[in-house]
């Protein structure tokens, strides 16, 4: 799971850097279709086409994310009370769907160039595409690893994620047509497999990343670590526990109990947990927090097995 302590950027900053985000990777994968279909044509290259048909994937997993994006940043309303965040998880999970079937695609369709090839064209027009894609590429991904960090968006990692794979993919169709217009014809086909494989590895990473967030797994040890940090710091408090957190989109849901003294009065009891509470959202912006105060004289219950 990504590390939720490197938030930078409040809400509304976060909001725009992910729809910059969604409308720069939706851009990217258009102008790649076009240069790549060109390509393709010109060259007849297996694994030219292999990077078209991820590029096609691309742009339908950027258009989804765009939609989902939007969603999950409407606010609260009487329907979900705790926000629409899930909508990027889900978005997740499309795009591994999405990239899975591109993967097996291309598998089946390289085993069949391999078995009936068919001569190269133009090898210079691919590479020369294939250069473009890499520095688009490799623009479009810094931006998103910038938005990344400052805001951890489940969405844009998957978008980065298959992004970043395009990477190596455009690397080696550049390697696999030069080893072809060399004399080794067989590798565009070897190539193209090998590429479609790794896709099908990156589609299981983010589909598994997508179901941890929708079954609310727990936020990192260090981001438990600092709440903890965060709330034994405060005078009054004699101890926390029950600490449970999950994340929905760019919410943040944090729920614990705090330990103080028995005869602490009522008031000053909540003014206790109003002051842990607003320190935990000045270290977490935009988080939900519930907090229960328990007298020190209560046992804590058991912890959950690990």
């Amino acid at each position: 799971m990504s590390d939720a302590t490197n938030l930078t950027v409040g809400p509304a900053r976060a909001a725009r850097l992910l729809r910059w985000a969604t409308y720069a990777s939706v851009a990217t994968a258009t102008v790649l279709i076009a240069g790549k279909l060109a390509a393709a044509l010109l060259t007849q290259s297996v694994s030219v086409l292999a990077s078209l048909v991820d590029s096609m994937m691309d742009i339908a997993a950027s258009i989804i994310n765009l939609l989902a994006v939007h969603y999950s940043l409407q606010p609260p309303d009487r329907d979900h009370r705790f926000g629409h965040g899930k909508a990027e998880p889900l978005a997740g999970l499309a795009q591994a769907a999405f990239i899975a079937g591109s993967a097996l695609f291309l598998v089946l369709h390289a085993i069949d160039r391999l078995l009936h090839p068919q001569p190269l064209n133009d090898g210079l027009v691919g590479i020369g595409v294939q250069v473009f894609a890499l520095v688009l590429t490799g623009v479009l991904l810094a931006f998103q690893r910038y938005v990344i960090r400052r805001t951890q968006s489940t969405a844009i990692s998957a978008d980065a994620l298959h992004y970043a794979t395009d990477l190596l993919t455009n690397a080696a169709i550049i390697i696999a047509i030069g080893l072809t217009m060399w004399g080794w014809p067989s590798m565009d086909s070897i190539f193209a497999i090998g590429i479609a494989c790794y896709i099908l590895y990156s589609a299981g990473h983010i589909g598994y990343e997508s179901i941890q967030l929708l079954m609310d797994h727990e936020l990192p040890p260090d981001v438990h670590a600092r709440i903890k940090q965060i709330v034994r710091a405060h005078s009054s408090v004699r101890g926390v526990h029950d600490l449970r957190t999950r994340r929905s989109g760019q919410t943040y849901f944090i729920q614990l109990h705090l330990m103080l003294d028995d005869q602490l009065p009522l008031v000053e009891a909540h003014r206790v947990g109003d002051e842990v509470e607003a320190a935990i959202k000045a270290a977490f912006p935009g988080a939900d927090v519930l907090i229960h105060q328990d007298p020190t004289s209560e046992p804590p219950p058991q912890p959950l097995p690990a």
